[in-house]
């Protein structure tokens, strides 16, 4: 991180933005920085404040989608999901070929659960890729769902593997004996 953002006297953000977050009320830079560092540091009158300084921004600057994917991240350390679903779906349709749009849109479609719609944003992200750390943000995000859809841990992606525990479970429950409808050898 750059030692003069962190050491500056006029504030954490006083270096120059660009154009498109400097639409980020003046109010709510510093905790927009702080989200950034640990967005489990804001004590929720810091997490209303900043929801509220990021919608004034939205009402004032609507088409900005960098902004909004902000206010999306922001929503989600708040957990209100679904309003940061809407945010980062808008921004995606503002912004098609926004890097980070899509990277965050898989990340929370990834949390989540919903790896096939995290997988295809990802993908898009690491197509957007400009440098190398985006990168790699792209490819280690990519390996997360990989993983997650290996794992079966995918809401509603998990039937094999629930069918199998129910299999071993009435295994259990008789003895051992299956009925002939239930042997997958027959």
């Amino acid at each position: 991180m750059d030692t003069d953002l962190m050491t500056s006297e006029q504030g954490p953000l006083a270096a120059p933005l660009p154009a498109t977050l400097a639409a980020i009320p003046e109010t709510a830079r510093g905790l927009v920085f702080s989200m950034f560092v640990d967005p489990h540091a804001l004590e929720k009158n810091d997490r209303t404040e900043l929801l509220a300084r990021l919608r004034d921004g939205i009402a004032a600057h609507p088409e900005i989608a960098e902004l909004r994917v902000v206010f999306g991240m922001a929503l989600c350390v708040d957990l209100e999901v679904q309003e940061a679903i809407e945010q980062l779906q808008h921004a995606v349709r503002l912004d098609p070929d926004s890097f980070i749009a899509h990277l965050k849109m898989g990340e929370l479609w990834m949390r989540l659960r919903v790896c096939r719609k995290a997988e295809e944003h990802t993908r898009r992200a690491a197509a957007l890729a400009r440098n190398l750390a985006q990168a790699e943000l792209s490819r280690r995000q990519g390996a997360a769902i990989r993983t997650l859809l290996r794992d079966g841990v995918e809401r509603g992606g998990h039937g094999a593997v629930s069918g199998l525990r129910g299999l071993l479970r009435r295994l259990w429950s008789r003895g051992g004996a299956l009925s002939p409808a239930e042997d997958p050898g027959r």
